[in-house]
């Protein structure tokens, strides 16, 4: 059985890993922070799954007082695992103390939003204590199909090589007043601060940076030199004084925050776009964020995967009651009957009851409904898969480089981009 230890955990996604019960986790989980909202944030969001009517959890909870909880938690030896989700300037640092210490840690992404932290990388993904970042994204069933398609030859054929067009496109839409768990998402005043929380090139651009190589998927040859950047860049979102103050509850700006500031508006630089290839494949993808969630929506996602048979475009918006929907599309007049009916049964024994329908843009592919999830349930199927590889005593081949190589590509897209205001 594991024990847990959370550090500072300043990011709602701490507690998401919490959300499912799991036999192999002692009720027991130790919490190592400073007082504050944050830290109160979290006890209370882990206090509702205790509290909630079908299927409770019965975390304990362990508050371990300290000025200093970093060096507390190492002293202590107490937890097999620590997970790390809140401020990101100094992530890596903190990974790298806890991987000299031998305690394993899940962390949540970005790693890096500054290309100072760069040299951390190498140590951590080379051995000793696993270390992985928490990639929530590979346990969506839609993109766990769209994958799947792509490795159907008959069907999708390979990664297409149009010079105008990149084989694979992918973005998502994202809200900055949102909901979880049902009520009003609180954001600490840091959040804003890029060079805290990281921008529009570091953040949810290593989710999807990791969709890429996932789709990818040619393990053995994660390296710089099989990565190439061709384009960055990023953009603001304008957020006003009143929208700040619903997120986060202060009534000014933070200080810190000033040079971004006009008008009582601040140029927030959240959203951005990367162009580059892996193996030769090309590939964009692009993050945008707005300023308050539409009821019902959640997080939006858009793609195209373009093979040299067929494209899977996805459909998610309010058209789709934001359920996200893939279609093939053949090219000029190819029947994908044929090649669909061949390979349904193999795709059918991954996702049991797939069917397929026609639609405007070719054929619809429909997931029934009971295969799938939710974001927020991710988090805690993330740290199962996390436990897997801690019980099996080793580490995945695939995962020192594949993170090694995401976050140099996030590095080169920082210095390849304009400095930050």
């Amino acid at each position: 059985m594991f024990t847990l230890a959370f550090y500072e955990p300043g990011h709602f996604h701490a507690a998401l890993t919490l959300k499912a019960n799991n036999g192999r986790i002692n009720d027991t989980v130790h919490l190592y922070a400073k007082a504050g909202p944050e830290r109160d944030a979290f006890v209370s969001l882990v206090k509702s799954f205790n509290q909630r009517s079908v299927d409770p959890s019965a975390w304990h909870l362990v508050l371990h007082e300290s000025d200093k909880p970093l060096d507390q938690l190492i002293s202590d030896q107490f937890a097999d695992v620590v997970i790390l989700a809140g401020r990101n300037d100094a992530k890596l640092a903190t990974i790298a103390a806890l991987h000299a210490a031998g305690i394993a840690v899940f962390a949540d992404k970005p790693w890096l939003v500054d290309v100072a932290a760069e040299p951390y990388l190498q140590p951590l993904t080379s051995g000793g204590p696993l270390v992985m970042d928490i990639m929530t994204s590979r346990f969506d069933s839609t993109a766990q199909l769209r994958r799947a398609i792509t490795q159907q030859p008959e069907l999708f054929g390979g990664f297409a090589s149009e010079a105008q067009l990149p084989a694979i496109e992918l973005g998502s839409t994202h809200h900055l007043l949102k909901q979880v768990n049902g009520e009003p998402l609180k954001r600490p005043p840091w959040y804003f601060d890029v060079t805290v929380q990281g921008d529009g090139l570091t953040d949810i651009q290593s989710h999807m940076i990791d969709q890429a190589q996932w789709l990818v998927d040619a393990h053995a040859l994660w390296s710089a030199d099989t990565t190439q950047l061709h384009h960055a860049k990023r953009w603001n979102t304008d957020v006003p004084l009143a929208l700040y103050t619903d997120i986060t509850g202060a009534q000014s700006f933070a200080s810190t925050l000033t040079p971004c500031v006009s008008d009582s508006t601040l140029a927030y630089a959240c959203n951005g776009r990367i162009e580059f290839s892996l193996q030769g494949i090309s590939i964009s993808t692009e993050a945008d964020w707005r300023p308050i969630e539409p009821v019902g929506s959640g997080d939006l996602h858009h793609s195209v995967v373009r093979g040299t048979r067929c494209n899977i475009e996805l459909e998610h918006g309010p058209a789709t009651n934001f359920v996200g929907h893939l279609h093939l599309v053949p090219h000029s007049h190819d029947d994908l009957n044929d090649a669909l009916n061949t390979a349904l049964p193999a795709l059918q024994s991954k996702f049991p009851g797939l069917g397929f329908s026609a639609s405007k843009l070719g054929m619809r592919l429909d997931l029934p409904a009971a295969l799938r999830t939710t974001h927020e349930s991710h988090f805690a199927m993330a740290l199962d898969e996390f436990l897997d590889h801690l019980t099996a005593g080793h580490w995945p081949p695939d995962i020192g480089p594949r993170i090694q190589a995401r976050y140099a590509l996030i590095a080169s897209a920082l210095r390849a981009n304009a400095p930050r205001p």
